[in-house]
């Protein structure tokens, strides 16, 4: 355990195949849904359709930009089929950084070989945030490649941000998989967590849709955090940013807990 980042390099090693996956999860579903979008906004056909659906589920849905290019690409990707998947792939990892090693056995023994705790904890989060970057760069190339062809019209700035948005919602889920895990070293409350926190996001932002009075639960939404500016049509906003702070702050308090309590044997 010499090398650098010895744990870092073997997290990315040990889950290269999966990353190909979902890499090519991502490909899949920009190339099935972005290349649609002439056919659908661009004669208004998309736009007529969610003008005949009730106002209340249009908002909830947030469907209410859809008939621009870059309000499907964001409706259609970034805010749902990228955000399930990439929340999926964040939670899997996270919950592997430490509760499912700790259930399996296998965290005691990466410990004796002279790693300590918060080692562990940092080079195997920053393995999942650089995996969750991957796919945000590669979400970011696609779009960009299929912008023209698909009349998409997204400025590179406001597609970055949008991308910076996806990745910082969903590493909050890792983050606190992982939080959980070095609290508990369970690994059902580790998945929970993780799951819970992207489910609960995505509901209170609905209701935060549903009307005026309700736009304050936004405010306890990390999911309207990163997508409640619109920033594929907006570009970057400081709140895009509290995710990432909220998962630092939950991985501070998981470490403290971490690295005094007796592992689970």
């Amino acid at each position: 355990m010499n090398r650098v980042l010895p744990l870092f390099r073997r997290s990315l090693a040990d889950s290269w195949r999966g990353l190909i996956g979902w890499t090519a999860g991502v490909i899949g579903t920009l190339l099935l849904y972005l290349p649609l979008y002439p056919s659908l906004g661009g004669n208004g056909q998309l736009q007529g359709m969610i003008e005949s659906m009730p106002p209340e589920l249009v908002k909830t849905l947030g469907y209410d930009t859809i008939g621009s290019g870059a309000g499907y690409t964001q409706s259609t990707f970034f805010a749902l089929i990228g955000f399930v998947l990439l929340t999926i792939a964040a939670v899997a990892w996270g919950t592997g950084a430490i509760a499912n090693d700790e259930e399996n056995g296998q965290l005691e023994l990466t410990i004796a070989h002279s790693v300590t705790r918060g080692q562990l904890l940092a080079e195997r989060t920053a393995a999942v945030l650089l995996k969750l970057c991957w796919l945000g760069v590669v979400a970011v190339a696609m779009v960009l490649a299929l912008n023209d062809s698909a009349e998409l019209g997204i400025e590179t700035g406001a597609l970055l941000a949008t991308a910076t948005a996806l990745v910082g919602v969903t590493f909050l889920s890792a983050a606190l998989a992982i939080m959980v895990g070095a609290l508990s070293g369970r690994r059902s409350w580790s998945l929970g967590a993780g799951a819970g926190v992207a489910v609960l996001g995505y509901v209170l932002n609905a209701i935060g849709n549903q009307s005026e009075e309700l736009d304050w639960v936004h405010a306890w939404s990390p999911y309207s955090w990163a997508f409640g500016t619109d920033p594929l049509l907006n570009g970057w906003d400081a709140r895009i940013w509290l995710p990432f702070a909220v998962a630092v702050v939950g991985l501070v308090a998981g470490w403290l807990v971490f690295r005094r309590r007796d592992l689970a044997i």
